[in-house]
């Protein structure tokens, strides 16, 4: 096998080409679709099996968000988005660990030898799936300051008047702030990216050379590491939308 930063072709529909990180992606997301309405079919007054670990993991991500924006109708309005990023973010980054990681997949010819393409490469560690995710959450952080604020005052977030008191400092600062807005979506794509990547890396390599006992440790590690990364992202989001939403002074 040979380790490549971008994804592999496993096959093509027309001119649009499936890589092994599109067919998981469309996984999860099936998964996801899936089991939100055998909840929702399912669902009961004293819940049970599945929906009684759906309610805990559901409970303790809306009562973390509640803890951050100290508000109810900030929670009711901030939680769905957060708990479908970590969601969908942990689901991702737990891809790897199932059995065919590296080993399972279809012999392709690349710069004249021939090579193994995955089925299984956690989306995480594509860059264009983390990029994606970081402009969705970006953009839910702009559009939470527009709606809460107005966006004449969230603009003036980021262009102040540089004749106002203390002069020019404002406009500085705002300045710093429009360009730490897009350097969030660098930093929230390259972290969820280079951490599932090198995981990914780690184990691949651990499984070809000592597939028994030895890998077990970083397994673990991995579920771990999956675990921090989705519950950072999702944090982080929520945070950048709370502090999107709170006026200059605060």
């Amino acid at each position: 096998m040979e380790i490549s930063l971008t994804p592999e072709i496993i096959f093509n529909l027309g001119n649009f080409p499936v890589t092994n990180t599109v067919l998981m992606t469309a996984l999860i997301a099936l998964v996801i679709i899936i089991g939100a309405l055998i909840l929702e079919k399912k669902k009961s007054l004293v819940p049970q099996g599945f929906q009684n670990i759906i309610e805990i993991v559901l409970e303790a991500l809306l009562n973390l968000v509640d803890s951050v924006t100290q508000n109810n109708q900030q929670t009711k309005k901030f939680f769905p988005l957060v708990a479908t990023i970590f969601i969908f973010v942990i689901l991702s980054n737990w891809i790897e660990l199932f059995p065919g990681l590296g080993t399972i997949g279809v012999e392709q010819e690349h710069h004249g030898k021939t090579v193994l393409a995955p089925f299984i490469r956690s989306n995480s560690a594509d860059l264009n799936v983390s990029l994606a995710i970081a402009l969705i959450s970006v953009s839910a952080a702009q559009l939470a300051g527009v709606t809460t604020l107005g966006f004449k005052k969230y603009l003036g977030k980021f262009f102040v008047n540089p004749f106002k008191k203390p002069y020019f400092i404002g406009s500085f600062v705002g300045a710093l702030e429009l360009i730490s807005e897009f350097a969030k979506i660098v930093s929230f794509s390259f972290r969820l990216f280079g951490n599932i990547f090198a995981g990914e890396v780690l184990l691949t390599v651990m499984l070809m050379l000592i597939p028994y006992i030895i890998p077990l440790p970083f397994l673990f590690l991995e579920i771990f590491v999956g675990f921090i990364q989705a519950l950072v992202f999702a944090m982080l989001t929520l945070v950048f939308m709370k502090m999107a939403s709170a006026e200059t002074a605060h």
